[in-house]
Order: structure tokens, then sequence, then C-alpha cells
């Protein structure tokens, strides 16, 4: 065998038998086992060397075996192996069958007469590696044929529902560990007092000078009331800190300046000051708003409608 198949596709295709009998037999999940599991690239890697040690030793057997023969045999052993196509005649010889290519000295005998500014036309058949794809692809078929269809393996619906299923519990996995990736559709009211604590913090250093240290309003409106301009609640809160109150008399975006998380932590704070009443609040502004599950908002009349026009 070794005499009509050349090392360089004896290996090729040792390997392959090897890494996808491993990664056919070996449960790995959602990655490859050669990659989950650090003893397998080890074990191709052992199977690799032994392989080389394997032609290193036949190779040597040869030439002992070569040193050991007559004169006469040595000679004779010359001149076959200086024909065309000795050291591999059966591969290519089966290559030239299965691609039916014609060999370059019977060209002759299949130049069509269509010819090109010179060029001539051969009627010659497929490139060998053309040809073996189209045989390998009618392979996979079978082997696709045999598990699906026959065995009752998972079919191509279910196969996707799990990959589905596996991508979904990933992009939870991540954002979980991924806070700032916080939007309007996924803030939750915390209530956690180191939250509120770190709230209250970025409140004291970004939101004071309009909104007073206790929330009772300066420029801008009562932040402890019921009341409110552009509604209530936690994601009502949340989009207006992050894209800023009505345009030309509002308070500004500050979603260039906060993180998504800290628009969250901060929102959460001023829903905690809720109901405290400070000293000097400034008057209601805007529409109660009544949590209830649909977040229905009770118009109520407006007291100061130029406190209220200013922000």
């Amino acid at each position: 065998m070794r005499k009509y198949i050349p090392v360089y596709i004896r290996f090729p295709f040792f390997y392959l038998i090897v890494f996808a009998l491993s990664e056919y037999f070996i449960d790995s999940g959602d990655r490859p086992a050669f990659v989950k599991y650090p003893i397998v690239p080890l074990m191709h890697v052992l199977l690799i060397f032994i392989f080389i040690v394997i032609e290193v030793i036949l190779n040597a057997v040869d030439n002992v075996s070569y040193q050991l023969l007559s004169e006469e045999a040595k000679a004779q052993f010359e001149i076959e192996k200086a024909k065309p196509f000795t050291q591999s005649e059966f591969y290519k010889k089966w290559i030239f069958k299965i691609s039916a290519l014609q060999p370059i000295e019977d060209e002759k005998d299949i130049q069509l007469d269509h010819d090109y500014d010179g060029i001539k036309e051969l009627d010659n058949g497929l490139p060998p590696w053309f040809t073996g794809l189209f045989y390998a692809t009618i392979v996979f078929a079978l082997v696709y044929l045999v598990r699906f269809h026959i065995v009752g393996d998972y079919t191509q619906d279910q196969e996707y529902v799990m990959d589905n299923t596996l991508a979904e519990k990933q992009v939870k996995d991540y954002n979980k560990t991924a806070p700032d990736l916080m939007n309007v559709d996924k803030v939750t009211l915390l209530t956690e007092p180191a939250a509120v604590a770190e709230g209250k913090a970025i409140f004291t250093t970004n939101c004071v000078l309009c909104h007073k240290a206790d929330g009772g309003g300066a420029i801008g409106p009562n932040l402890t009331d019921t009341s409110w301009i552009l509604g209530g609640g936690i994601k009502n809160l949340f989009k207006t800190i992050t894209e800023g109150g009505r345009p030309g008399k509002g308070m500004v975006a500050w979603k260039e300046s906060l993180k998504p998380t800290e628009i969250q932590k901060v929102a959460s704070y001023v829903l905690s000051l809720q109901g405290t009443k400070p000293a000097g609040g400034k008057a209601p502004e805007g529409e109660v708003w009544k949590e209830d599950g649909a977040a229905a908002i009770a118009k109520v009349e407006v007291v100061d409608t130029i406190a209220k026009n200013k922000y």
C-alpha cells in the first residue's frame, strides 16, 4: 500500500479519520472536543508522532532491505524506479480513471476544432481535485441520509430550536455580566441600600444644582411629590434622564455623561425621595402618576403653570 499511496495522501486521510471519530464520539456540548478538552489535541499530537515514527521505521526497513539486495536486484530496482508512474502507478491510474483525464502525450487526440486567436481547446476531463470533491459530496450525502433519515437523528428543525435555545441562554448569561447594556425596556427599580446610596452620590454630584440636595426643586421641578411632567415610574424616569427633558426648556440628556446602570441607580434614588416633603419644596408640576400596573396617569389641575413652563 505504501508503494501506491504516497505519504502526503496517507497521512491527511489517517488524521482526518481520527479527528472525525474523536469529534463524533466525544460529547463536548457546544464546543469542539479538541477545544474543550486539552487531552484531545494532546492525543492527536501523540498519534501524529506515532505515525511519523512508523514512517521512519518503515523507510529504514526499506533502506536496509535495499542494502541486502544483490547488485543485479539493485540494478533492476533502479530501472523500475526510473519508469514513469512507478512509485504511485496505482494511484495515478486511478486518478486518471475517475476524472477521465488524458495524459499530455494524448492531447492531440482530444483537441477540438475550436480555435480562439491561436488558442486550442481540449476535450479533457475535469481536474482530479474537482472530481474528488464531487465524489466527496456524494459520500457526504449518503452519510447524511443514513444519519438523519434512516438512523433517525435530530432533524434540522430540532437543531434550529436547540441552537436558538443555547444562543438565548448565552445572551442571558452575557447580559448578567454586562449590566451596561441596560435600556428602558429592561430597567427595573433598585431597592438595595448599596445601589440607592450610589444613586444618591451621583445625584449629589450632578443634580443638586437644579433639584436641590433634598429633591425639593430649584430651577428643576420638585422630585418628591407624585406629579411628573414627563411621566413617573422607573421606566419614564430612566428615559427622561437618558434623553433629556422637553426641547428648549428641559433637562439636558445625560446619556453621554452617565452609564445606563448609573442612570438606573440615580433614577431609583430619585424615586426613593417620594413623599419626603422637604421644607421649601416647589409646588407640584405636571400630572399625578399612579403606578398601578398599567402605569395609568390621572390628570390633575396644574397649580403653577408658569413654573411648569420653565421645565
